[in-house]
């Protein structure tokens, strides 16, 4: 005899792997790490402080 299977249930766990293999696509092709946020906030820092040392007094 067949094994008895629920048909919400068989559609909503392909629909859970579906969407959890999309977000490891988008994690990978958006995602970025953590040295590369931290190089582009020292070059932001650096950028920030090259643009106040040039500042002329009022």
């Amino acid at each position: 005899m067949a094994e008895i299977v629920n048909l919400n249930k068989a559609r909503k766990a392909k629909a859970r792997t579906e969407d959890a293999a999309a977000a490891a696509a988008n994690r990978a092709k958006h995602g970025r790490t953590k040295a590369e946020k931290a190089n582009d906030a020292r070059a932001e820092a650096r950028r920030k402080a090259l643009l106040d040392g040039a500042k002329r007094e009022e």
